[in-house]
């Protein structure tokens, strides 16, 4: 049994999600407030006993670790030399965009997404364009008619895909992945498959890797991996890409490699083995524990914020909030709890234009901090509906 109730004090320690006043409880970035797997801190302390920490190699344990992972986990087979090391999903997925694409072609999104894809696609040159997933009776679907017409837009030349989908947390089923991959393939637009959450599910839930579904997806994708969502190591930066089309892997391994973000530290891989070969039972606990924060968001929110609805969630530790009953632009309400009450979430607005009204909520964290968090997201909710009124 793993501990993760424990309180472990944040404050001062050079942490972005904690960079905050003492008086102020931040729910925000996907960053996790549980320490990592023991299994994980011994790997890490063996290195550091080492002494040396001079250039490093990847060596063949890290791509048999991933490997015999999405073997057992994902029933998904993975070549070794269909691999390539990154220092992160992101650098990868700015790394892809600038090799793949040329300026001012289209980078098709689907709305509400991370909002990081934006940062990826504009700051490169390239425009967005967002096939918008429709929000109806309280979950999202595809609009298949409007992704078609973009896809075979001859400027859309990439798709990114987040899979499972981050904010709203929706698992993509086997049909939808074909058939996104069928329309890409059709219009020759490569897809890349952000699977960073793939590991964070409901226990009785599975995601589907955007690869495994047909050949089509199999020869025409991107996908990029890492385990620094599932097991909180997003500040070793090591995360893997997955290229089983061999044409495209040498132009996304001449891209990583002319980008300098296709070495790792000197504990990147050390923390990725020791995830992926050790990490199962603690990460097993974790989806339970994070499962229940869920349900008891949700029960809470039903109870006591009923203005409020929460998007059901199969996938991540992230809630997306419909906060559309009571503003119709969440950046401002967003701004009025921190302000009020120290609580810090995300605005909507972050991930697209139709996710103004919604907010984004971490729940990863003890539930004795979660209890404090939906405390203030009530305080917060009942002094604003009350501002308005007067």
């Amino acid at each position: 049994m793993y501990d993760f109730s424990k309180l472990t004090n944040r404050l001062k320690t050079g942490s972005l999600k904690w960079d905050v006043q003492e008086d102020e409880l931040p729910m925000w970035v996907a960053d996790m407030d549980f320490e990592a797997a023991p299994e994980i801190i011994e790997a890490l302390e063996k290195r550091v006993a080492h002494k040396v920490f001079g250039y490093n190699i990847v060596p063949d344990e890290y791509y048999e670790s991933i490997q015999k992972w999405w073997e057992t986990r994902h029933h998904y087979s993975i070549q070794k030399e269909w691999m390539m090391f990154c220092t992160g999903v992101v650098p990868a997925l700015s790394s892809i965009v600038r090799k793949m694409t040329t300026v001012g072609e289209n980078v098709l999104i689907q709305s509400p997404v991370y909002n990081i894809f934006y940062n990826s696609i504009l700051n490169n040159g390239r425009h967005v364009l967002s096939n918008d997933l429709v929000y109806s009776n309280g979950t999202y679907h595809i609009d298949y008619e409007d992704l078609e017409n973009k896809l075979a837009m001859p400027q859309t030349t990439l798709m990114i895909l987040c899979n499972p989908h981050n904010p709203i947390g929706k698992i993509w089923q086997k049909e939808e992945l074909k058939r996104i991959g069928d329309l890409a393939a059709k219009y020759h637009v490569i897809v890349v498959s952000d699977e960073i959450h793939c590991d964070i599910v409901a226990p009785d839930q599975e995601y589907i890797p955007f690869a495994s579904v047909s050949k089509t997806n199999l020869q025409n994708s991107i996908t990029c991996i890492a385990p620094t969502k599932a097991f909180n190591l997003a500040g070793l930066q090591t995360s893997c890409i997955v290229v089983p089309n061999e044409v495209l892997r040498h132009k996304v391994n001449r891209g990583i490699n002319t980008d300098e973000v296709a070495e790792p530290n000197s504990f990147a891989v050390a923390a990725s083995i020791a995830a992926f070969e050790k990490g199962g039972n603690w990460l097993d606990e974790l989806r339970v524990y994070i499962q229940h924060n869920k349900q008891k968001t949700m029960t809470y929110i039903k109870t006591y914020v009923s203005d409020l609805y929460v998007v059901p969630s199969d996938a991540t530790y992230l809630l997306w909030i419909d906060c559309s009953k009571i503003c119709a632009n969440s950046v401002e309400l967003v701004q009025f709890i921190r302000e009020e009450t120290g609580l810090y979430v995300s605005d909507g607005f972050e991930y697209g234009e139709n996710g103004k009204s919604f907010i984004r909520m971490n729940v990863a964290c003890p539930s004795e901090r979660l209890e404090d968090g939906l405390e203030r997201l009530k305080t917060g909710i009942e002094r604003y509906k009350l501002r308005n009124i007067k």
